[in-house]
């Protein structure tokens, strides 16, 4: 343990990993193969979806499947779970697009420019939304702390808003009394609920 207030590290399964993810992004691949024989000018068979458009199924499975193994691989061997597994991961996958280009700078620039923008995602949080809230708070009561924390007094919205349109101040219904009896000269009886 490398130090004393973190938890140990519980190793993966990264053949597992693998395969779960090879099977995830091999299914994308064929959906993208399908769409990319659907768009072809020729009028191609419904096999054309793996003998012309295949290696977009190929690609994507190699992809997820190398990106998943090496991560889950760095983290078994380093004992840690942190933006370096996704950054080493992203290289090997990256390199996988690479191969395409059949150049080994390709190989080194897209692993590198994977590894990089996979590294960075996770050090920032690895999600598009933002940090997770803190878990050991109730939702309700962080909720409410909020409103308390945003509740203006009732004596600043009267200021700014006046009274009217639902919101109405302490008192409220013997000032409007006296004001009609002082513009009409009507005595305005107070509310009284009358059962029926």
């Amino acid at each position: 343990m490398a130090s004393n207030d973190s938890p140990a590290y519980q190793p993966k399964d990264a053949v597992g990993g693998a395969a779960r993810s090879t099977l995830i992004l091999g299914g994308a691949g064929l959906f993208l193969s399908a769409v990319q024989n659907s768009l072809t000018r020729q009028n191609v068979t419904g096999w054309g979806v793996i003998t012309r458009t295949g290696g977009t199924i190929g690609l994507f499975a190699a992809i997820g499947g190398t990106f998943e193994f090496a991560r889950v691989a760095a983290a078994n061997l380093r004992e840690k779970d942190d933006a370096y597994n996704q950054a080493i991961g992203g290289f090997f996958a990256g390199g996988i697009v690479g191969f395409r280009m059949r150049s080994f700078p390709a190989v080194i620039g897209y692993g590198a420019a994977l590894a990089t923008l996979q590294g960075v995602f996770e050090y920032t949080g690895g999600k598009l939304n933002g940090y997770e809230a803190d878990t050991s708070v109730d939702q309700y009561e962080r909720k409410e702390q909020l409103r308390r924390n945003r509740r203006r007094p009732i004596e600043e919205t009267l200021q700014e808003l006046g009274e009217g349109r639902g919101i109405y101040g302490p008192g409220y219904d013997e000032r409007r009394r006296e004001r009609i009896q002082k513009r009409y000269g009507v005595d305005v009886a107070q509310n009284v609920t009358q059962a029926s």
